[in-house]
C-alpha cells in the first residue's frame, strides 16, 4: 500500500500523506474505505506512530480522510472536498518555483507540459478531464 524511501529528502510524514492522496486519485482508495489506525500503520511500516498521525492530521485537513473514535480512520465518504479559490492559490504558490527552475535548467514549455499531462494521466487512467 504505502512504499518509504528512507534516503529521500522528502520527510516521510509527507511521503505518507502523498501516497495516500495518490492511493485516493487513483481510486484504489474508496470512499468510506477504512485505513489503518495510526499504531498499526505505524507498526507496518516501521516508523514512529507520530509520524503516520502528522500525515493522518494533515489529510484530515484537508477534507480527504475523517477520524472516528469508534470508526477509526476513513477516507472522507462525501468524497474530497472540490478545489476552492484557496486550494488554487496553494496550487499556484507550488508551481510557481517548480516552473521557474524548470525554465532555468531549460526545460521547454512543450516538455514540461507533456510531463504535467503523463504525470495527470497516471491518476486519470489516460482520460482528459478537467
Amino acid at each position: 500500500m504505502i512504499t518509504l524511501d528512507l534516503q529521500a529528502d522528502e520527510p516521510i510524514y509527507a511521503q505518507v500523506k502523498n501516497q495516500i492522496i495518490a492511493g485516493i486519485a487513483k481510486k484504489e482508495f474508496l470512499p468510506g474505505e477504512g485505513l489503518p489506525s495510526v499504531r498499526a500503520l505505524a507498526a507496518d511500516l516501521g516508523i514512529n506512530l507520530h509520524t503516520v498521525n502528522k500525515a493522518y492530521q494533515q489529510l484530515k485537513q484537508e477534507g480527504f480522510i475523517l477520524i472516528h473514535r469508534q470508526k477509526g480512520v476513513v477516507i472522507n465518504p462525501e468524497g474530497v472536498p472540490q478545489a476552492d479559490n484557496a486550494y488554487r492559490e496553494r496550487l499556484y504558490a507550488t508551481l510557481h518555483p517548480l516552473i521557474a527552475e524548470s525554465v532555468c535548467r531549460g526545460v521547454g514549455k512543450e516538455e514540461f507540459l507533456m510531463l504535467c499531462s503523463e504525470i495527470y494521466s497516471e491518476f486519470t487512467n489516460g482520460k482528459d478531464e478537467n
